[in-house]
């Protein structure tokens, strides 16, 4: 057994677990496994934790997005991939509108999650975290797979979107142009035989102005693509605006509620000693009742006795 591969995948598993926590308890446990590692001996992975940022608040909330919702997560990913998929292919024309829908769906669907996220572990859901949110997410999208592409999960900060230059570059480089350029044109439709439409011009630059209209095809895919994203983040902002609005009014007659209950449980108390307090009166009450009663037998039989000694005495009869 390799030793050294269950080492770093234990600290994998360490390190992850570190994103996975509320975002209050991560620099605590961050310096608790810095310093477990150092004291197992694990000196560079105690430094590579060491060197862990805490994550911004919409940074730490997509990485719950990550860890707690993994499938609807991955559909993001993959709605990103199949949209580049099209974007990168000539001659897109309208196939594009199914990735993004399906991609412009998903990131509302988690847009609102990660605002309920946020809600639970007391952040404020504000339009400016849920931009930044949606912005990572997109961003994350549209990178996917691709080399270089940030870890999804163990994210410290945002990520911007990449613009027309980064999805330009998605195309193909100078270096595959050849190849790629032929490719396209056995998907072209064929040119007409000379007899029929006799070329102007310099024969030799039909090959050229072909190529050029290829990549002028190619770079106004690549515009709508940036065009569809923008109306896609916009929709999302505005699907977050609209989560948060609702959070923060549902948040609001919770307090309202709150107050109301306690209002209510004060006056409950308030009766219940007032309650209490009458029924030790009526006791009291009826005490004083059940002994005045006794006084009065009393009296009575008292009365009772005096006359008959009275009658005794003088042989009076009794009055």
């Amino acid at each position: 057994m390799n030793l050294t591969a269950v080492s770093d995948a234990s600290a994998s598993k360490e390190i992850d677990a570190l994103f996975k926590l509320p975002l209050g308890e991560f620099t605590a446990a961050r310096n608790a496994l810095v310093a477990q590692l150092k004291k197992g001996g694990r000196q560079a992975e105690a430094s590579e934790a060491k060197a862990l940022a805490k994550p911004s608040a919409s940074a730490w909330v997509v990485n719950q997005l990550y860890w707690q919702h993994r499938k609807l997560f991955d559909r993001l990913i993959e709605a990103g991939e199949r949209l580049r998929r099209v974007h990168a292919a000539p001659l897109t024309g309208g196939g594009a509108r199914d990735p993004v829908n399906a991609r412009r769906e998903v990131m509302a669907e988690l847009a609102g999650i990660a605002a309920e996220i946020l809600r639970d572990g007391n952040h404020n859901a504000t339009r400016d975290l849920m931009r930044r949110v949606t912005s990572t997410l997109e961003a994350l999208s549209i990178y996917g797979s691709l080399p270089g592409a940030s870890a999804a999960g163990r994210l410290t900060e945002d990520l911007q979107p990449p613009g027309f230059e980064a999805v330009a570059g998605f195309l193909p480089e100078n270096g595959k142009r050849a190849a790629s350029e032929s490719a396209i044109q056995m998907r072209l439709p064929q040119a007409e035989p000379a007899t029929k439409r006799p070329s102007r011009g310099n024969p030799a630059a039909i090959p050229r102005r072909r190529g050029a209209e290829d990549r002028k095809r190619l770079i106004g895919a690549a515009k709508t693509a940036v065009r569809e994203a923008q109306r896609t983040l916009s929709r999302a902002l505005k699907n977050a605006e609209r989560t948060a609005a609702k959070l923060e009014a549902a948040a609001t007659r919770a307090t309202a509620i709150d107050r109301q209950r306690a209002r209510i449980e004060k006056q409950l108390a308030r009766l219940s000693q007032d309650a209490e307090a009458a029924q030790a009166l009526a006791g009291k009450a009826a005490t004083h009742a059940n002994e005045a009663t006794q006084a009065a037998e009393d009296a009575e039989r008292a009365l009772k006795t005096a006359r008959d000694r009275l009658h005794g005495v003088t042989g009076d009869e009794k009055d």
